[in-house]
């Protein structure tokens, strides 16, 4: 016998292929609610306890993932994005591009080609690091194993930006969190892009205390989003800055550390290191 639970996946599950497969004609609310014998008020609240999002943000999600393709073709152009997504003109693509990328499409088709990007190697307790910055803060963290690999890493994201190796003053205030002189930390700015709901887990992980754990279902409550622990677990994955957003204090609601981006062991350590330290403060 199937749990009103089961029953609400299996509607939602429905809702997401349908939005999948008629993106192109961006479907309205009733549409979508309607295909899955639900009132439009009904479908919008429940659709967002599962997935973390109202229909309206995943049919946006939808299309800007299909823009880049094919704004990836340099043949292509603004206009074709927004023809072959079914958005009304290239208006309404520059919209979402700036909404849910922080850049627009023709920089996002262009690879960064205006941003410069600083960046160097450090050393950490776990090990190498790269940081990275631009003129609005920490871009881009990560354990760096291969230094040739982790920069290839970062030229991925931004193909077409300007690259310096250098030490600059972003970094360094980034780099004290390591030093144990966390008073510094207030002077660190980032400088992200990430959908509504990616930032605001990345903002919620910035409020776990040092020392402490949360879990997945932890900060699913946290941002009233008590069925999304597992899209809680994609943005958490998704954390483009190593430590400094310490996805490392999340955990299973079973105990178990789970997953971590750069292994296991490595979040061990980090959580050992910051529980020692914090013992030795108090």
């Amino acid at each position: 016998m199937e749990t009103l639970n089961q029953i609400d996946y299996q509607r939602i599950e429905k809702a997401i292929d349908y939005l999948k497969a008629n993106f192109k004609q961006q479907p309205s609310l009733e549409e979508v609610a309607a295909h899955v014998y639900l009132s439009p008020f009904h479908f919008q609240r429940m659709f967002k306890e599962w997935a973390g999002v109202t229909p309206k943000k995943f049919l946006q999600y939808l299309s800007i993932e299909y823009a880049k393709g094919i704004l990836k073709d340099k043949q292509s152009t603004l206009f074709d994005a927004a023809y072959e997504t079914g958005l009304s003109g290239t208006s309404r693509l520059h919209d979402l591009f700036i909404k849910i990328e922080g850049m627009t499409p023709g920089e996002f088709k262009n690879g960064g080609e205006q941003l410069q990007i600083n960046y160097s190697f450090a050393e950490s307790p776990f090990g190498s690091l790269i940081v990275a910055s631009t003129a609005k803060g920490i871009c881009y963290m990560a354990f760096a194993d291969d230094p040739d690999l982790a920069f290839k890493e970062l030229q991925q994201l931004f193909p077409n930006a300007k690259y310096r190796q250098v030490l600059d003053m972003m970094q360094q205030n980034a780099l004290y969190i390591f030093g144990k002189d966390w008073s510094r930390l207030q002077e660190v700015k980032l400088h992200l892009k990430g959908t509504d709901f990616q930032i605001k887990v990345w903002e919620t992980l910035l409020k776990v205390p040092l020392g402490e754990l949360s879990t997945y279902a932890g900060i699913a409550a946290s941002i009233d989003r008590p069925k999304a622990s597992r899209a809680v677990g994609s943005a958490v994955g998704d954390n483009p800055v190593a430590f400094l957003i310490p996805c490392h204090r999340v955990i299973k609601s079973t105990g178990e550390l789970g997953q971590y981006h750069w292994g296991s062991p490595r979040k061990t350590a980090m959580i050992g290191w910051e529980a020692a330290h914090t013992d030795l403060i108090i």
